[in-house]
């Protein structure tokens, strides 16, 4: 998978982590838990993804930057 194809994934489960973010503020509705249980392992694996991919993307600012500078 090249970066340009992580990045549009990691991009896409980082936007479904901040929807669910905001449906937990908002209506206090968690989705993650609704549908796959409450904090077992498959729903941890989910949430520590949404995590891990939201720091990944930190990444995308400095390469926005340089490309924009170009």
């Amino acid at each position: 998978m090249n970066v340009k194809g992580f990045d549009y994934a990691a991009l896409a489960i980082a936007i479904i982590g901040a929807i669910n973010w905001g449906l937990i503020g908002l209506f206090k509705l968690d989705i993650i838990a609704f549908l796959f249980g409450d904090m077992n392992l498959f729903s941890r694996i989910i949430y520590a993804l949404v995590g891990v991919c939201g720091l990944y993307l930190i990444s995308l600012f400095g390469r926005v930057r340089n490309t924009s500078e170009a």
